[in-house]
């Protein structure tokens, strides 16, 4: 029972610090980028109803919609410097991973990515806000490397937000894209985050 019981504890630990992490208030000029795919870049929605679009919308503050549609993480790493040098955000919003996954990319790679675009933020005094992206399986169940990252960097993360929104054939366009209101719902509980100075 006491083992069962240290093992539980990690875990329930893992959790409780994700949920505690809270994002710096922004300042009311703050500028935001989504970065990531297919799913920052709005496919399967109308047009103006991405997130980004749907966040700036809720938020009243200005969000760059980052976004390209079938980006994997290692073309992301590469691409992220010139985004943050030129738009200069308050917080990154990053939600990549999705196209890793299904191209059968190895878990270390997209992991090691996903850590060197949050470490080139940080460096930088940039707030990172991390989405969770669904592992290639039956189950819509977040890859572990999420809550991994955002326990080593001490981050916001949002783990079962997008795995819930695709499970549920309302919000989506598609298998693998949200529509109108699945984005909506996603801008709203990354709002529920942000806060202003």
């Amino acid at each position: 029972m006491k083992f069962g019981l240290l093992l539980l504890l990690p875990c329930i630990l893992l959790l409780q610090s994700c949920q505690d992490a809270r994002l710096p208030l922004l300042s009311s000029g703050a500028t935001i980028v989504a970065f990531g795919d297919s799913l920052t870049a709005g496919v399967g929605a109308s047009k103006g109803a991405d997130y980004p679009a749907q966040l700036a919308d809720i938020s009243q503050l200005t969000v760059i919609n980052a976004g390209i549609s079938g980006e994997t993480t290692a073309k992301g790493r590469q691409r992220l410097p010139s985004v943050l040098a030129k738009h200069s955000p308050e917080l990154l919003i990053l939600l990549e991973g999705g196209n890793d996954f299904l191209r059968n990319r190895p878990i270390a790679e997209t992991r090691n990515n996903l850590a060197s675009m949050i470490e080139l933020a940080q460096s930088q005094g940039i707030t990172v806000l991390l989405i969770a992206v669904p592992q290639k399986s039956l189950f819509l169940t977040p890859s572990p490397i999420y809550a991994e990252l955002a326990q080593e960097y001490q981050l916001v993360l949002l783990e079962e937000t997008l795995s819930e929104l695709l499970g549920s054939p309302s919000q989506k366009s598609d298998t693998i894209h949200l529509n109108d209101s699945g984005y909506r719902a996603l801008a709203e509980a990354i709002n529920h985050y942000i806060g202003r100075a």
